[in-house]
């Protein structure tokens, strides 16, 4: 039997495997799910197995999987393809009959109403349709979604988006990846759904303080009509669908739909989550 982790050499993936062997997991129990064996050859190096397979090729996932596996199925980052992708997953792992498949979908399951959250819903259903032994990892947003695009903010001096007043309970991804790393170790998950996020919830004119404070700068908030940031993000490059799916999350957040504080994560984990100004500081010194 082994902890195997899909996607496994994408930003969660690699903090997830970190997660597991912090936590004592040997790396020879551990298997990284890639589609790329150069991108995996440093999972390689720290003796994790490496399985060759892609969401896109259903034949290469029937050797990625064995009998008992613990299998963390994270979600593909292809918006729009991620339903015919993760029923590969899925029926790969069900004919290899693993222990336990754990899947990342989103805060809110079947009550988050955008689009982003679509294929979540349906995946999930997937896997209970499947009879698989699961558990539902419902990920709320990660502060890096924010900390990650920090040089237009600081350029401009202003944070743009459509979300209003909206308030975010957003975790640092590692969070998350320690909270997988918990549920695939650990006893009594299985059948279990966890609503994950962070501790406190902030707001965008709180982050922009946060940002002013930190930096020295004067950063503003600035809400914008979504239809204003829909044309922002396509004249910047973003795809017209993609920036459409932005634009309706940042409504998502202004109706409140990813300030849920739960508690599920910091308990999983066993610590407080990563306070926003930690991960602010973070990623200004990167």
């Amino acid at each position: 039997m082994s902890i195997v982790v899909t996607g496994a050499t994408g930003h969660l993936g690699r903090l997830v495997i970190e997660s597991l062997l912090s936590a004592g997991v040997p790396a020879g129990g551990i298997a990284a799910v890639a589609r790329d064996s150069e991108k995996a050859a440093s999972l390689a190096a720290l003796g994790v197995e490496v399985r060759i397979a892609d969401y896109d090729t259903p034949a290469t996932l029937k050797d990625a999987f064995r009998a008992g596996d613990r299998v963390l199925l994270i979600s593909a980052d292809e918006v729009g393809r991620r339903v015919p992708q993760h029923t590969a997953v899925i029926d790969a792992a069900r004919a290899a009959g693993v222990a336990q498949l754990v899947y990342t979908g989103v805060l809110g399951g079947p009550d988050a109403d955008f689009e982003l959250a679509a294929e979540h819903k349906v995946t999930e259903q997937l896997v209970l349709d499947s009879g698989l032994p699961y558990t539902f990892l419902r990920n709320g947003w990660y502060t890096e979604n924010y900390t990650e695009n920090l040089a237009p903010v600081l350029e401009h001096g202003a944070v743009l988006a459509a979300a209003g007043e909206g308030r975010i309970a957003s975790a640092a991804r590692a969070d998350y990846a320690a909270a997988a790393a918990t549920v695939l170790t650990g006893d009594g998950h299985l059948g279990k759904v966890y609503e994950l996020s962070g501790d406190t919830a902030w707001s965008l004119a709180e982050y922009a303080a946060e940002l002013s404070r930190q930096t020295g700068r004067t950063i503003v908030y600035s809400n914008v009509p979504g239809e204003t940031l829909l044309g922002i993000l396509t004249g910047a490059g973003v795809p017209e669908p993609m920036a459409a799916i932005l634009v309706d999350v940042d409504k998502a957040i202004e109706r409140g739909l990813l300030a849920g504080t739960t508690g599920d994560l910091s308990r999983l984990v066993g610590r407080p989550t990563t306070p926003l100004a930690e991960s602010v500081a973070q990623a200004l010194k990167s």
